[in-house]
């Protein structure tokens, strides 16, 4: 009980930790691709250190709810997913308990944003609740196709039949889930080319344009702990987690320099290019993964 109460107190601090030093690397990473020194990799740190000083303006009770909901939610669903050997809450819920517990940080999002009666975050909500429709369907049928499969909603079984039987990756009905997920993570994280909930050159960064000091630092632990939540969860599902967290950092960083050459390549869509394409090549391929996992020879 000790150690799970530790556990739960330390996970959050080591994935706020580690999704800071993601966006710190991106922004560096993408200064070098487009040939600038960019910023030091601590400064998203600096940023949240200075917002904490800084005074923010609350547009009500509501606003000041929904960040706290959303920054919630995420930390709920991080304690369910697995680091390593460190899993606080994995005995307690599986696979469609986390799929629930991730739509509070875009309802948490949209309900705060609702009043700051701004028309760019009016946009941006919409944008994000649209784009989030849009990859939960994909989603559903990856995380359908991962349950039927293993017989399981467990995420620590998954975890633990993969350690033994190999990476659910290179077997043959989830290959493809696995495709799907790699092509819908953008989205799920918010990074180009589904970056279109904030486009601050087009919306003045939607929902995030009346945050202002703790606020806005909150937004940005909540965004540290998306991008967190969105890769362990393909590195658990699909590439067999880790037996330590060093070797699960070591994955992590891997998929997300994928991510960053993909975020630096290709525009950012439109909001009708997003949905058609999350609606069609990532769905078709993760439920045609999943009809595979109904096959008996697989």
């Amino acid at each position: 009980m000790v150690i799970k109460i530790i556990q739960i107190i330390v996970y959050p601090i080591l994935t706020f930790i580690i999704g800071i030093f993601f966006i710190g690397l991106s922004r560096k990473m993408m200064a070098r691709i487009q040939r600038r020194y960019g910023p030091p990799i601590t400064q998203p740190l600096i940023d949240l250190i200075r917002f904490f000083y800084q005074k923010g303006i609350s547009h009500g009770s509501i606003f000041n709810f929904g960040v706290i909901l959303s920054l919630a939610g995420s930390i709920v669903v991080l304690l369910f997913i697995p680091f390593g050997r460190m899993s606080p809450l994995s005995s307690s819920g599986g696979l469609l308990v986390i799929l629930y517990i991730m739509l509070f940080a875009p309802l948490g999002i949209a309900l705060s944003g609702g009043e700051g009666a701004n028309p760019n975050i009016s946009i941006g909500i919409s944008r994000k609740l649209i784009l989030s429709l849009g990859y939960e369907v994909p989603f559903l049928f990856i995380i359908l196709a991962i349950m039927t499969y293993y017989k399981t909603t467990s995420i620590t079984e998954i975890v633990k039949i993969q350690q033994e039987a190999g990476w659910a990756l290179f077997t043959i009905p989830l290959f493809l889930p696995g495709i799907a997920y790699l092509l819908i993570l953008p989205a799920i994280i918010g990074m180009r080319p589904f970056d279109i909930a904030s486009a601050p050159q087009e919306i003045s960064s939607g929902p995030m344009v009346e945050y202002s000091g703790k606020y806005l630092a909150l937004v940005h632990i909540e965004h540290a702990f998306t991008l967190f939540i969105g890769i362990a969860l393909f590195i658990n599902l699909f590439l067999g987690g880790a037996t330590n967290i060093g070797f699960f950092f070591l994955k992590m960083i891997v998929l997300f320099v994928i991510v960053l050459i993909v975020n630096a390549v290709f525009p950012r869509y439109r909001v009708e290019q997003a949905i058609k394409y999350l609606w069609k090549w990532p769905t078709l391929i993760a439920f045609v993964g999943l009809i595979l996992t109904k096959i008996p020879i697989f």
